[in-house]
């Protein structure tokens, strides 16, 4: 039976462990639970995880949510996986750990709810809040500093001083790979500053090529959508102006 992977691709955390698996050959069937239409909330993704979030997976009869998580089995368990994903060496290991668990309530947490607040919380049935997208931004602006000045201040190209990646690159890659949808001076403003930031994104975007691109093609189609209803609603309010 081959591993099901419950995922929304708008999802940071999914789009993780699609890439993962596709780097590494692993089969899987892509459950597709679309959050915009509350597939997420529904009994029969509730019985695969009771916390109702992507991603989530089934391997036989054995169920895993939290991507972090989910990344770490699927690189202890699944042969042909290279050390360099999550390394046998325990000193390694507690390392890569200790930048996943820095993501949750660090970078994940600056980046993700700026993207909502400041872009998608309309597709959602929410308002903008700018306060919100202010506040978050703080927080993902000091997490990309503490990315630069502790984890890519060594000689390698990869975090914790490696020459490839690891999960935790992985994972922190595609949380930054977000800021692609919101508006591109705002995404300057952000990640123009972090110089060795923008060059790890792009030897991880390098290491995982043709599935990293193929995964986060999603996010320049909604970025396509996204500019031109913004242009039609800017071609609606002229249009209204002009008649006064």
């Amino acid at each position: 039976m081959a591993l099901k992977v419950y995922a929304d691709r708008m999802s940071q955390p999914s789009r993780a462990v699609i890439i993962f698996c596709k780097v590494n050959g692993i089969d899987f069937e892509e459950v597709k639970i679309d959050l915009s239409r509350r597939h997420h909330l529904t009994p029969e993704f509730r019985d695969v995880n009771p916390m109702k979030q992507v991603p989530a997976i089934v391997d036989g009869r054995f169920k895993l949510f939290e991507s972090h998580a989910i990344l770490i089995y699927l690189a202890s368990i699944f042969p042909g996986v290279a050390d360099h994903w999550y390394p046998a060496d325990l000193f390694k290991r507690a390392k890569i750990q200790s930048v996943l668990d820095w993501h949750h309530l660090n970078l994940r947490l600056g980046a993700a709810k700026y993207v909502f607040n400041s872009t998608l919380a309309p597709a959602f049935g929410l308002p903008l809040s700018q306060e919100k997208a202010g506040e978050s931004e703080k927080i993902l602006s000091a997490s990309l500093k503490k990315i630069e000045s502790v984890w890519l201040k060594g000689n390698g190209r990869f975090l914790l001083g490696s020459s490839q990646p690891s999960i935790a690159d992985l994972s922190l890659v595609c949380e930054i790979m977000q800021l692609e949808i919101v508006d591109a001076k705002d995404r300057e403003r952000i990640l123009g500053p972090h110089q060795r930031v923008l060059k790890w994104i792009d030897d991880t975007k390098n290491a995982t090529r043709p599935h990293f691109d193929e995964v986060h093609s999603i996010l320049f189609k909604v970025k396509d959508k996204l500019k031109k209803l913004k242009s039609e609603e800017g071609a609606s309010e002229t249009a209204v102006r002009s008649k006064m």
